[in-house]
Formats: structure tokens, sequence, C-alpha cells
């Protein structure tokens, strides 16, 4: 039987959800909620909802009590003219604390997004520790505090040592219980998720900030779907390498680009570290579109499609709009992909194009809508 109070709550949670939805393209193109988040949970602000607490306080002056003539306003004059109400709207902000979970929830909702199936047997078999029963031997620190209990009970009673007057139970060494366990072998969905970007001159805060905000809900939404995640990051010029979350986001953009040289690193990354039948594999490039030269352009087109096509659930390539870079490596895709490179669960191959903040909703929908 659920209480009044947790109906209370679910249904204030549902009307946070709801709020959430109504808001997401705003929420999704926040970057504030990304120096929100915490522990894997985010605090959103949401306007005009309101908890209804008691609010205490020194009840003493009442109605018609205190300083004061007859006819005297009551409280204190608001900006504007002296001794009138405003006549502006409020606004009741709440700040809620939300799961990532919860988050991605609420964007497979709002965007109708498949659940992900692992690709193949990409299973990784994890050893754990299940507690499975009750044992009279075992360390202090396992004592099961209610068998003991019971235990003596049930000792002081068939002794006739209990006396309902004075009801204490001392347990003693016979009437001790601890947790037992069990070593159990538990099937775990592994991905790995590897992001590159540009980080060349054309590439400036701007672009970089839209990368950081897509980032964070592809992270979201793949760990809603996969119980183990690894990210990975790698940033390149005419060079390219795999740095840390930090300076994947913070590095300064500076010199040429070779886009050839992060996929490059990319291949020995998931060579060296992950094999395919185990991990599940989502790789994402962001960049401006601007490349060295036609022939790297080819050299990109044949390592995608001999090295990383066949091994990745996904390859997506994001073009953020920039106005130094020429814009052209997603014709490219296009021209050597025209169906995406297909296999049985759809296109591996998946592009977008974000031209501001308001865009990262449908190139989020572009990349998970197939469910890869």
């Amino acid at each position: 039987m659920i209480s009044s109070i947790e109906q209370d709550h679910q249904r204030f949670r549902q009307i946070v959800h709801g709020k959430i939805r109504k808001d997401l393209r705003r929420f999704i193109s926040r970057g504030d909620l990304l120096g929100r988040e915490g522990r894997r949970v985010v605090s959103i602000p949401i306007h005009d909802i309101d908890i209804p607490t008691f609010r205490y306080g020194d009840n003493s002056g009442g109605v018609g009590m205190g300083e004061g003539e007859e006819g005297e306003a009551v409280g204190q004059p608001g900006q504007g003219q002296k001794g009138q109400g405003g006549e502006q709207e409020g606004r009741h902000i709440l700040e809620v604390d939300v799961t990532l979970e919860e988050l991605a929830d609420i964007l497979g909702e709002e965007l109708r997004l498949p659940r992900i199936r692992p690709r193949g047997q990409h299973r990784i078999t994890t050893i754990r520790d299940k507690y499975t029963g009750i044992r009279p031997v075992g360390p202090a620190s396992l004592r099961h505090f209610k068998r003991t209990y019971r235990e003596a009970l049930k000792r002081q009673l068939a002794m006739g040592q209990y006396d309902p007057e004075n009801p204490v139970i001392i347990p003693i060494r016979n009437d001790l219980r601890f947790r037992t366990w069990n070593e159990v072998k538990k099937p775990q969905s592994n991905a790995v998720i590897v992001y590159m970007m540009d980080v060349s001159g054309s590439m400036g805060d701007e672009q970089k900030e839209l990368v950081r905000l897509e980032a964070f809900w592809i992270d979201a939404w793949l760990r809603r779907n996969y119980e183990g995640i690894e990210s990975r990051y790698i940033v390149h010029d005419v060079r390219a390498q795999e740095v840390d979350k930090k300076t994947f986001f913070s590095v300064r953009e500076d010199g040429g680009t070779r886009i050839s040289s992060a996929l490059q690193c990319c291949k020995e990354l998931i060579e060296s570290h992950y094999d395919p039948n185990d991990w599940n594999i989502y790789l994402f490039h962001f960049s401006d579109g601007d490349n060295s030269s036609d022939s790297d352009n080819r050299l990109c087109v044949k390592i995608l499609q001999e090295d990383l096509l066949p091994i990745a659930n996904m390859f997506g390539y994001c073009q953020v709009a920039s106005a130094y870079g020429s814009g052209s490596f997603i014709n490219v895709l296009h021209e050597s992909f025209p169906g995406g490179d297909p296999d049985e669960s759809g296109p591996r191959l998946i592009t977008s194009k974000v031209g501001g903040r308001e865009d990262l909703l449908d190139s989020l929908k572009s990349f998970f809508m197939a469910g890869r």
C-alpha cells in the first residue's frame, strides 16, 4: 500500500518530468547543466513549480498588531513609484535533482528513440559476490542483527528466561548468525565511446562548446543502455593524440587539419584495448568539415571502409558550423557512403550538421533513431 506522501512525491516527480520534456530543447542547449553535474545527478532549475512547505517563524505579531497607523499599506514598497505595488509577474524557481538515467529516459521518450540492443554477443562476464544465506560463523562485519536477535529470543523462550516485564535479549556466542556469500558470474554488456575532435585553427570556443554539449547527451543516452561504458578522447590538427576529458574540451585550437590522423589513432586504440568480440564500439568525430587535401579525404574513406566501420556499432560524424571551415568533408562521406554503409541493423555511418545550440536535439535524434 503506497502512502499518501509517497503518492504526492510520485505526482511531483511526474510534474517535474513533464516540465523537463516540455522544455527539453532549451535544457539540451544549456551549458550550465554540465556544471551542475555530480555523482550521476544533475540539478535543474525549473520555473513555476513550488513544493508546499511549512514556514517556521515568529507568530507573535498577529493581524492588527505592531507599529503603524490606520490606513497604511502593509509590507515594503516595491521598486518604481514609492508605495505602489509592482505589476511584473513573479518567477518561482525550484532546483530539482534529476539522475542522468532519468534525463536519458526523458530524452528517449521525447525523441521516441528505440532502446539499443548490444551488437552480436558482445558481452563480458564479471564475477561478483552475492549474499545467499546465513551461517553460524563468520567475520563480525557480516553479522546479521535480526537473525542473531531471533535466535537469542528463541533460546530464551525455550529456556523460560524471557521476561515480558523486562524484555532484555542478550545474545550468546551460539546465537550469532552471519551472512554468507557465493561468487556469481554475471554477463555485462560493455561499450566504449571514442570521441574525436578537430582542434585546428578554424575550431573556436563556440564550436567546442557545441561538441561539449552534444557529447554530454550522447554519453547519457549510451550509459542508459549499457551497464559498462568507457569513454576515450582524441584531439587532432595535422597530428592526433589521445587525451583526457578535461584536455579534450580545453585544448587551444591551432594549426591545420588532417582528419585521417584521428581515424588512424582511433584504429590503433581499438586494436590495442577493445576486442570487437567483447565490446560495443561507438565512434564520434566532430569537425567543421575542413580537411587538408583530397588525398587525405581518400585516406579517411579507406580507413573507415576497411578498418572502423566493420567493427563499430556506429560511426557518427557531426559537422559544426564555423566561419573559417570549408564544410566539405560531410559531402565526401555522403558521396563515398550513400547508404551509410548499412548492415542488417541499419546504417553504420550517420552524419549530422549543427549550426547552433538549437540543432543539438535534431542531431541526437539523427544519431540514435536507428537504435544502434
